[in-house]
Order: structure tokens, then C-alpha cells, then sequence
């Protein structure tokens, strides 16, 4: 069974016709979504982490609220810019929101994406050290990360402390068990997708990838996946890895369908420029239901994929995104045997 889960960025805007015109509109609809989602049949409840945006940010009391209201389905992030992250503090977070979500969590981070500011992390307190860029600093914070998942003890004791300690070296608390198993990189290119698989990290890869060389999007993503795949092996991991890829996907089967996303049908890739280089977008999934499923059947990438987050346009409200999520999960996606 290929697990389904949605994707949301959080977007809300002061607009009469956006469903979500504050930032409390954006975190009480993101739950309530999550637990429709569940409702439904689907299997995650993903949320993006943009800074100095009008969107999701601070991803950890969201997390603990869907693992708190929710009770199967994984609750995620895809992704966590980690040039903003303090390893230790995230750490106990998130330690602490798997804890209340029964070992549900499902951390999704990377080196960020282009940024609402100018070197945003500089207001978190971060700079990268001398002859390190921002991409480095991020795999500093993650390196740390990582350590501090495993829970080996590294503080040394005070010798008079408040409460009694246990014996040796202290590590932080809450620890989850597992967590670590469960963190993702959000990969860009096919070179870190396989930097990723040598840290033993699961493997994301969203809409878009920062090269392009010709051929169709989920052909170079399906691509990525294999040297993910091949590297992981290389690296002697003893576990298998998860691999999710993140589309957008909207069957047309009423007229807010059609209203909304009638001018989709017939999406294809998009070549652009992002951040000085080459950058190739994959297309929206748009259509009647049978073409959809057509479209979908075809796609490399999603086929090599364990998990598929769909993209959801959030500001249209909870129970439009759930007639989404009802229609891939309860129509399409049986049409494709993954159900």
C-alpha cells in the first residue's frame, strides 16, 4: 500500500475570499484538516515551515496538536529550514511532540529554499563560521540534530544538583525512541539525495528540483530516488529507507473542481532560473478522474515512491481540501492499486 498523506503550506491572507485570514485561522484549520485527513483514510498530515511569511512557521505546537487530536496518522513536516534551527532546543521539541504523538512523527528538513529576508537566520542568532556557506551551516545544525536523536549521554552531571541524576553522562529530555529513524532531507538534486542516503536520512523530494537535464520532471526525480536508493545500499544501513515525492493533484468531479483547477487540465513542466541555476518544476494533476488516474499511472517518479504528500491549496477551507483528499484517496487512488 502506497501511504497518502497531504502537503500544506499554511498560506493566510486578510482576504473576504481566503478561508484562513489570520495566522490562528491557519493552525485551527491545519488540525482540524489532519483529523478530517484521518477520518478519511489517509495516512499523513504534512506542514511546510516558512519564516517572516504569512504561512506556517514554528512547526513543533502544530505537531504536538495533531498528534494529540489525531490517532494513526503520521503527523510531518517537509520541510524545516535548518540554517534557523538550534539542534538542542529542537531536539527536546521534538522529542517531546513525538512523545505526545505515540511515535508518529515524521521530521522533514533540509538546507531551506530561497527566503522572505535577506539571510533570515541572522535574526535566529545563526551565522555560518568562516569559510562555510548558509548550505553548510545547515548540515552543521543537522549533523547535531542527528547526534542528539540518538540519546547517548554527553552533559557532564553537576555534582549538587537540583534533582538526583541518573548515572553517567546526561543526555536531553524527553528522548524519543525512533525518532531518528523517522527524520527525512529534503533533497533538491540528485547529488544530495544521495548525501542524504550516506547520513541515513529518509529521502523527500517535493515539486521541483534544482537542475534540469531534458527529460521529463519525474523521469530525472525517478532518477534521484535510484542513486538515492543505490547510496543508501552502499552505506550498509540496516534498515530500509523511505522515499516520499510531493505532487499536486485535483480530480475534477464538480463544478468547484472544474472552477478551480479546470484550467490545470493539460498542466506540463515548467523550466526556470532559481537561485542562478536551472530549475524544473513538475506539473499539476488535473482532470477528470479517468485521465487523472491516466496521468498518475505514468509517473515514474510516484511509482519508485513509497509515500505521495499532496500539495493542498489550504485557503480554500477544511472541507473543500478534504473533498481532495476524499477523492485521491477513496477513487483515484484504488484505480491504482494502492489501495
Amino acid at each position: 500500500m502506497k501511504r497518502i498523506g497531504f502537503l500544506s503550506f499554511g498560506h493566510w491572507t486578510p482576504h473576504p475570499q481566503s478561508a484562513t485570514r489570520s495566522a490562528a485561522d491557519a493552525l485551527a484549520q491545519s488540525i482540524e484538516l489532519a483529523v478530517a485527513a484521518e477520518e478519511l483514510g489517509a495516512d499523513g498530515a504534512y506542514f511546510r515551515v516558512h519564516h517572516f511569511a504569512r504561512q506556517l512557521a514554528s512547526p513543533f505546537p502544530l505537531l504536538a496538536a495533531v498528534g494529540a487530536r489525531t490517532h494513526r496518522i503520521e503527523a510531518g513536516t517537509a520541510v524545516i529550514d535548518m540554517r534557523y534551527e538550534n539542534p538542542p532546543y529542537m531536539a527536546e521539541d521534538a522529542g517531546a511532540a513525538d512523545l505526545i504523538a505515540g511515535g508518529r512523527l515524521q521530521l522533514g528538513i533540509s538546507r531551506g529554499s530561497p527566503e522572505q529576508v535577506i539571510d533570515g537566520y541572522r535574526h535566529f542568532g545563526h551565522l555560518p563560521a568562516a569559510e562555510e556557506s548558509d548550505a553548510d551551516m545547515a548540515r552543521r545544525h543537522t549533523a547535531r540534530f542527528l547526534e542528539l536523536l540518538d540519546g547517548e549521554g554527553f552533559a557532564e552531571p553537576n555534582p549538587r544538583p537540583m534533582f538526583p541524576n541518573p548515572p553517567g553522562l546526561l543526555r536531553l529530555e524527553p528522548h524519543s525512541p525512533g525518532l531518528r529513524e523517522r527524520v527525512w532531507w529534503g533533497a533538491g538534486s540528485r547529488a544530495t539525495a544521495q548525501w542524504a542516503a550516506a547520513q541515513g536520512m529518509n529521502l523527500m523530494s517535493s515539486t521541483l528540483l534544482t537542475e534540469d537535464t531534458g527529460v521529463p520532471f519525474h523521469q530525472l526525480q525517478a532518477e534521484q530516488i535510484q542513486l538515492f536508493r543505490d547510496a543508501w545500499a552502499a552505506a550498509g544501513h540496516r534498515r530500509e529507507p523511505r522515499v516520499s515525492v510531493s505532487r499536486s493533484v485535483f480530480p475534477i468531479t464538480d463544478d468547484r473542481d472544474r472552477a478551480y483547477f479546470g484550467a490545470e487540465a493539460g498542466s506540463t513542466d515548467q523550466v526556470g532560473i532559481l537561485e542562478g541555476g536551472r530549475a524544473r518544476f513538475g506539473k499539476t494533476y488535473a482532470g477528470e478522474l479517468e485521465q487523472v488516474v491516466a496521468d498518475l499511472a505514468r509517473d515514474e517518479a510516484v511509482a519508485a515512491a513509497d509515500t505521495l504528500l499532496l500539495t493542498v491549496p489550504n485557503q480554500l477551507g477544511v472541507e473543500y481540501n478534504a473533498h481532495v483528499l476524499e477523492n485521491v484517496v477513496r477513487h483515484v487512488a484504488p484505480e491504482l492499486g494502492w489501495r
